[in-house]
C-alpha cells in the first residue's frame, strides 16, 4: 500500500490516477446491452428467456418465484439469520421513517391555495444480484425505505442459481421485507423487462438496486424510459485519523471495502507517520487470515493509499475533494470536523462506528454516491421512491391583481400565447 506525503504535487497524482478507475463504459458493452434491451423491448418474456438460457446455460423451474416457495424460505431458515436480518429491518425503518416528508397546504386571505401533494410511486423494479454476490442486505436497504414512500408494488429481479433454484437468504430477506412478486431472470435483459414491461414482468417507474457492469449499462440507457437510483462505480472508503487512531480498526476497516472488487479504493488520510505504518503492517498481517485476501492485496496496490497531511484541516480538505461513499472520522472529538465535512455519501464517527454497521445495521441507506458524486448526489432514501405534484387555485380578483406583471413577463419573452391566456379571461 503507498504512502504518500501530501505535498500538494504527489497526492493530486494519485488522486487524478484514481478517478480514470470510473471512466466511461466500454463501447463494446454498451453495444452488446443496446442489443439486449431492443430484443427484450421487442420480444418481451421470450427473449428473457432466451437471454436466461445463454447466459446461465439452463432456464429455472419456474419464472416467478411462487408466494408459497418465498413464504417457506422464510419459515425454514436459520432462525438467528432471521432475527439478525429483523433487527437490522427495525433499525433501518426507524431512521427512514424519519426522512418521510409530508404534503402541505397554503391558503391567503385573497383566496388564493397553492399546495404539494407527495406520494409514492405505483411500481419499483428491485435488482439483486444472485449466486455468490447474493446479497440480503441490499433487499431491505431498498424495499424498506421504499414501502415506507408509499411504493404500491415492488417487483424484484434476481439471478438463479446454477441448480435454477432462487437464493433463499434473498428470498428471506424479500418475505421480511414485503416484496410482492419475485422474478428469476438477471443482467440488462431484466433491467429491460423492468423498464419496458413484458407479458409477465410488470412495467416500473423506477429500477433501484447494484449489479455488474451490464446491469449498470442497461440502467444508465434506460434511464429517461425509467428513473433508477444511480449510476453506482466501484466501492470506496476513505478514513480520516489522527494518532488517537487505533491501527488494527483502521486496516480493518480499509480491507473490508478493498475486498468488495479489485476496482475498490481505499485510502487512508492521516496526520500521523507513526499510525501510517502502524496500519500498513496490521494490513499485512489480518489479510493473511481473510478469504477474499488476493482481491484485498490487487485493489489496495492499485487503488489504495495512506496520505500524510499536516494537520486536520488538510484531512478535512482532501476527504471534501475526494468525497468518498463511504467516509470514517478515526479522530479526536469526531463531531468537531461533521460540519465541515460536506462532501460523502455517509460518514461514521470514532472508532466503534466501523463502516460495516452501515452496510447492515446501523440505519443509514448503504446505497450511496461513488466516484466522487457524493459532491451532488446524496443516499438512497425514502424521497427516492416518492414524486411531488404542485397544484394552485386562484380566485377571478386575485389573478386581476397579478394579470399586468405575468402579460409582461410573457410578452417580454414573446411568448404571446401565453399572455393570451391571462388577457383573455378580462376582455369584456
Amino acid at each position: 500500500m503507498k504512502k504518500i506525503f501530501a505535498n500538494g504535487t504527489d497526492e493530486v497524482a494519485f488522486l487524478n490516477d484514481l478517478k480514470k478507475r470510473s471512466g466511461e463504459t466500454g463501447k463494446k458493452v454498451t453495444e452488446v446491452v443496446s442489443e439486449i434491451i431492443e430484443n427484450v423491448k421487442n420480444n418481451g418474456d421470450e427473449a428473457v428467456k432466451n437471454y436466461t438460457l445463454k447466459f446461465d446455460g439452463n432456464l429455472p423451474e419456474y419464472y416467478e418465484v411462487p408466494r408459497e416457495v418465498i413464504n417457506d424460505a422464510l419459515t425454514e431458515a436459520d432462525q438467528d439469520f432471521v432475527d439478525a436480518l429483523l433487527n437490522a429491518q427495525e433499525n433501518i425503518a426507524d431512521f427512514h421513517n424519519r426522512q418521510v416528508e409530508q404534503s402541505f397546504i397554503s391558503a391567503k386571505k385573497n383566496g388564493v391555495i397553492m399546495g404539494q401533494r407527495i406520494r409514492g410511486l405505483h411500481r419499483v423494479g428491485l435488482y439483486v444480484p444472485g449466486g455468490t454476490a447474493a446479497y440480503p442486505s441490499s433487499v431491505l436497504m431498498n424495499a424498506i425505505p421504499a414501502k415506507i414512500a408509499g411504493v404500491e408494488e415492488i417487483i424484484m429481479v434476481t439471478p438463479p442459481l446454477k441448480d435454477g433454484t432462487p437464493n433463499k437468504d434473498i428470498l428471506v430477506a424479500a418475505a421480511i421485507c414485503g416484496v410482492d412478486r419475485v422474478f428469476l431472470s438477471g443482467g440488462a435483459q431484466a433491467i429491460a423487462a423492468l423498464a419496458y414491461g413484458t407479458e409477465e414482468i410488470p412495467k416500473c417507474d423506477k429500477i433501484v438496486g447494484p449489479g455488474n457492469i451490464y446491469v449498470a449499462t442497461a440502467k444508465k440507457l434506460l434511464y429517461g424510459v425509467v428513473d433508477i437510483d444511480m449510476i453506482a462505480g466501484p466501492s470506496e472508503i476513505l478514513v480520516i485519523a489522527d494518532d488517537t487512531a487505533d491501527p488494527r480498526f483502521a486496516a480493518a476497516d480499509l480491507m473490508s471495502q478493498a475486498e468488495h472488487d479489485v476496482l475498490a479504493s481505499a485510502i487512508m488520510v492521516t496526520t500521523s507517520e507513526k499510525l501510517a505504518d502502524g496500519t500498513i503492517k496490521e494490513i499485512e498481517r489480518q489479510k493473511e487470515y481473510l478469504s477474499r485476501k488476493d482481491i484485498i492485496t490487487k485493489s489496495l496496490e492499485d487503488y489504495g493509499a495512506i496520505i500524510i497531511a499536516d494537520s486536520r484541516e488538510k484531512c478535512v480538505e482532501l476527504a471534501n475533494e475526494i468525497a468518498p461513499e463511504h467516509l470514517e472520522v478515526l479522530m479526536e472529538n469526531p463531531f468537531e470536523l461533521l460540519g465541515s465535512l460536506d462532501n460523502a455519501g455517509s460518514i461514521f464517527l470514532g472508532n466503534y462506528a466501523s463502516e460495516p454497521l452501515g452496510d447492515y445495521y446501523a440505519g443509514p441507506n448503504h446505497v450511496l454516491p461513488t466516484s466522487g458524486t457524493a459532491r451532488f448526489f446524496s443516499p438512497l432514501g425514502v424521497a427516492s421512491f416518492t414524486k411531488r405534484t404542485a397544484y394552485t387555485y386562484y380566485t377571478e380578483e386575485a389573478l386581476r391583481q397579478a394579470k399586468d406583471d405575468i402579460v409582461l413577463i410573457a410578452e417580454r419573452e414573446g411568448l404571446t400565447a401565453h399572455a393570451n391566456a391571462i388577457k383573455v379571461r378580462f376582455e369584456d
